[in-house]
């Protein structure tokens, strides 16, 4: 029986998220052919070995039932599947580690997991290969203190409210902000420079968010559409995580059946660009006004909580949630042998 190392928690803003997309991720684990080893790594960035009963994960203090775990008892594990959102854990740096160790990984890799999560740089990598997405303006912290202004008009003058400002490298819409006036661009700005020194500030588009999953390594495969529309001014964190937020999921999404292909060939083409592997969630805005179908953002590590889309879209393909993370853990031991990453 494989040891399937679930790592978990990290130093980012979506720490909380971690606990219950690893949570679920370990009750869908396939009994018969893998044994969780769950690794925790706490808002300091220690590593501790998880050895409580899951429920305690999100309903209580995990660190209380854990004990230290070295770095290099990762070798002891057959695959890690890391379930770590945001920065350290989604963003190539964890990915590098395992490298490093020459451990096999569940998920993307190094280059695609960096360059996804960075906003500016994969709205740059969509942009060159002729995937439509929303016009955006870069802004770097080092020109608030003395060049507010000139940023404000810069913006302007190049984008229309409303406006969405975002740091460049979170997740879960962590400082992100909705803005329809300079000054709540200013403070929308200021906002995402508490998370990033890098800014996205990008055109809004009245949209119907539309997503979709990709699995696999050479061979990608779609899942089903699904849509999301939130309730709240835009799917927010508060929409995405919390059930009385009153976000309208439909799965399967009640689209044209060549927007659904057009969805489905943007996303394969997202990943292949990327240099995506194993399994990751592509995000798209189909403009209500004009039909207009833009890509926003790849996930290399998707949601897999009970709100998730992840699940629901490839459950909806014929693909429970069980058979979903076999398959990922698969293409992650596929990668690993294969000698031209070596």
């Amino acid at each position: 029986m494989d040891k399937i190392g679930i790592i978990f928690g990290g130093k980012s803003t979506e720490h909380e998220v971690s606990l219950v997309s690893a949570k679920s991720v370990a009750e869908a684990l396939n009994k018969e052919k893998h044994e969780a080893v769950m690794i925790g790594i706490t808002k300091e960035g220690d590593w501790m070995k998880f050895n409580g009963p899951l429920s305690m994960m999100t309903d209580g203090d995990w660190t209380s039932s854990a004990e230290p775990f070295p770095i290099e008892g990762l070798k002891d594990l057959d695959l890690v599947f890391p379930v770590m959102h945001g920065r350290f854990g989604e963003d190539g740096t964890i990915q590098g580690l395992f490298e490093m160790l020459a451990v096999p990984y569940a998920g993307c890799g190094v280059l695609a997991s960096s360059l996804a999560m960075d906003k500016i740089a994969c709205k740059q990598i969509f942009e060159s290969c002729g995937l439509p997405t929303p016009a955006f303006q870069t802004v770097l912290c080092d020109e608030l203190d003395d060049h507010m202004e000139e940023v404000l008009d810069r913006c302007e003058a190049n984008l229309h409210y409303p406006i969405f400002v975002k740091p460049a490298n979170t997740g879960s819409s962590v400082g992100i902000s909705k803005v329809r006036t300079r000054e709540e661009m200013k403070a929308g700005i200021l906002e995402a420079a508490r998370y990033d020194r890098r800014i996205v500030v990008e055109n809004g588009v009245e949209a119907l968010e539309v997503e979709t999953g990709v699995i696999g390594n050479d061979h990608p495969k779609c899942a089903a559409v699904g849509s999301i529309q939130a309730v709240r001014d835009f799917y927010d964190y508060t929409a995405k995580y919390t059930e009385e937020a009153g976000t309208i999921i439909q799965v399967p999404a009640q689209l044209d059946e060549k927007i659904i292909s057009q969805v489905k060939e943007m996303a394969v083409k997202a990943y292949r660009e990327l240099d995506c592997a194993g399994c990751s969630r592509v995000d798209f805005l189909l403009d209500k006004n004009t039909g207009d179908l833009y890509i926003n953002e790849l996930n290399t590590i998707p949601g897999f909580t009970s709100l998730s889309m992840f699940p629901m879209i490839w459950n909806e393909a014929g693909v429970g949630f069980t058979e979903l993370i076999d398959r990922i853990i698969d293409y992650g031991y596929e990668r690993f042998e294969d000698s031209k990453l070596r």
